[in-house]
């Protein structure tokens, strides 16, 4: 038995090395490094300046790791990762550094661009170097010491840092090719993957459809401007600014803006671009399928429309400089900034109307809603109605009766809704007086608005009335219960101050008839004794009843040592004639 133990071990010794060879040894997640490195390290802030110190700092310190150090302080001797230098895969990290330095490098070229053209030239040529040094890395990882899954994740990298090139260089075709390519190999991963693993490469799946689709809307001949508008919502950087250019090119016959009866040219390319976003806006805010989408659309929807108030601010601004400038120009802007003010406070109103839908919605899930939750929507209503106030006094309306007309009933509608979850956190605190009084002032509101609203609000409106009438019973039951559960107390409490005496129930008011009859309960005779604690003041008196001993004068003893005399003086001072001792 022994002797086959051995030839079993013997024969393990003798397994041919190639076949440990051919098993992969390396497994690198190329897209989580990056990521996590991108996320603590700038990238999380837009921040391309740091994100690019860091890839410099690390490819030092695997350089010297790796022992790849190229030269010394004075000398240059450059050093390529080759598969030679395969032993460790931290090898392959410094071509993926360089390939990230390189393209950190570009991304904040192109913010630099917007002020200073001539720095485009300088962002080709970093994305070309990113490029080059991830085919680099792909040449390195198509060793068999890398499994299929790092193989695949560089060939999706690759693609990537190429399509990003021919897309800034408006080379749509072979871009479309390549970031399609990555689209791919990412889904393919993250269907092959479990499902926390597959999160990162879905979301990366998401971050190439923009520009995807931009260039697809390029390639093709026919202009689909509603595709341009949706992708323009999902735009970010460098891609909005050629989506804006685009959509104006496309509809250029926006040239002028109709409101209240009165026309005005618009002239500002920004301003004609968000007017253009704000016509289909609506149909585009349908498609949303949760309450987060609409109210992150809208909210991307009112930063766009400040940065058109601050264009016709400027240009304002820059007509009252110039001289000789008309006057009728400069009204036509004010009624043109008038009018964007007015957009930006019925989408502020639309956002607050989706905040109470979500907030509502959220608590009515559990079956009752919160006070605090209360007090929010509340605080929702007023800044709803505020908004609305504002809208009274924009420049140019207030002779607008007809404008002023409407505002007030909608501010009256919307006021009931206030009234009404003013009274639901008052029923919480049972004020039911003061909810009784709320609930009769929103029906109050209603009946004065309610004819003249369109068709939502009046609905909404109605729900509301059935929603108070039902209210108000539950009040006022809730009233009557506590009233008498309060007479019972009373009565209780009654009950144990008739017993008391009156010098015991000073603080309470309570109408005794006994107190004017024949034996009044005033106090009780004799009083308790109560215990008091000593005082030092009460022994002090004590000192004058103390007899103290009397002291006899005692006669001072003689001392035999004073009877020598004058003799014994001499002795001692002069220190002879003394006893030795």
């Amino acid at each position: 038995m022994s002797n086959q133990i051995v030839a079993n071990e013997g024969n393990k010794e003798n397994v041919p090395e190639n076949e440990e060879k051919k098993i992969p040894i390396f497994s690198i997640e190329i897209l989580k490094i990056i990521k996590e490195a991108q996320q603590q390290h700038g990238l999380r802030h837009n921040d391309y300046q740091r994100y690019r110190g860091y890839c410099t700092r690390r490819i030092r310190r695997l350089r010297k790791v790796m022992h790849l150090q190229q030269g010394d302080r004075r000398h240059f001797r450059k050093k390529n990762v080759t598969e030679t230098n395969l032993t460790d895969e931290r090898a392959v990290y410094i071509p993926l550094m360089l390939a990230e330095r390189a393209w950190s490098y570009a991304m904040q070229l192109r913010v630099e661009a917007n002020t200073e053209p001539r720095k485009k030239f300088h962002l080709v040529s970093r994305l070309r170097k990113a490029a080059s040094y991830a085919i680099q890395l792909q040449k390195l990882c198509e060793s068999e010491k890398f499994d299929a899954r790092t193989q695949l994740e560089t060939q999706a990298y690759v693609a990537w840092c190429e399509g990003m090139l021919q897309f800034e260089l408006q080379e749509w075709k072979p871009a479309i090719e390549n970031l399609k390519k990555a689209q791919m190999i990412y889904e393919k991963l993250a269907s092959a993957l479990n499902e926390e693993d597959a999160i990162l490469y879905r979301n990366r799946y998401e971050e190439l459809e923009p520009s995807l689709r931009f260039c697809a809307y390029n390639i093709g001949n026919e202009t689909d401007v509603n595709q341009l508008l949706h992708l323009r919502n999902q735009a970010q950087g460098d891609l909005l600014v050629t989506l804006d250019t685009l959509m104006a090119q496309t509809r250029d016959s926006l040239s002028e803006v109709t409101w209240r009866n009165r026309t005005v040219p618009v002239k500002n390319s920004r301003v004609r671009t968000f007017l253009l976003a704000n016509r289909d806006f609506n149909s585009l805010l349908d498609k949303c399928t949760t309450l987060a989408e609409k109210s992150d659309s809208l909210e991307q929807h009112l930063m766009d429309c400040k940065d058109a108030m601050l264009a016709i601010r400027d240009d304002i601004k820059t007509e009252q400089k110039m001289d000789g400038s008309s006057t009728s120009s400069a009204s036509s802007l004010q009624y043109l900034h008038t009018y964007l003010s007015f957009i930006r406070l019925e989408r502020s109103i639309q956002r607050n109307l989706l905040l109470i839908e979500s907030a509502l919605e959220n608590d009515g899930k559990q079956g009752t809603i919160g006070s605090k939750k209360l007090q929010d929507v509340t605080r929702l209503y007023e800044i709803l109605i505020q908004n609305i106030l504002e809208e009274q006094q924009l420049p140019g309306l207030e002779d607008d009766s007809d404008f002023q007309e409407k505002l007030i009933i909608k501010a009256k509608a919307y006021k009931a809704f206030r009234c009404y979850y003013i009274g639901q956190s008052l029923s919480t605190l049972h004020r039911w007086r003061d909810t009784m009084a709320m609930y009769e002032r929103a029906l109050l509101h209603i009946s004065s608005a309610i004819n003249q609203v369109d068709d939502d609000l009046k609905t909404r409106l109605s729900n509301l009335v059935n929603t108070i009438e039902s209210s108000k019973y539950c009040a006022h039951a809730q009233s009557v219960l506590e009233q008498d559960n309060e007479e019972e107390l009373d009565s209780l409490k009654n009950a144990k101050l008739q017993k008391m005496p009156l010098t015991k129930r000073l603080d309470e008011y309570y109408e005794d008839s006994s107190v004017l009859g024949k034996d009044p309960n005033v106090i009780k005779v004799p009083p308790e004794m109560e215990e008091i604690p000593c005082k030092p003041l009460f022994f002090d008196v004590a000192l004058n009843f103390v007899k103290l001993p009397a002291f006899k004068k005692q006669q001072p003893v003689s001392d035999p040592a004073n009877k020598e005399g004058i003799s014994g003086f001499v002795k001692g001072l002069w220190g002879w004639g003394g006893k030795k001792k």
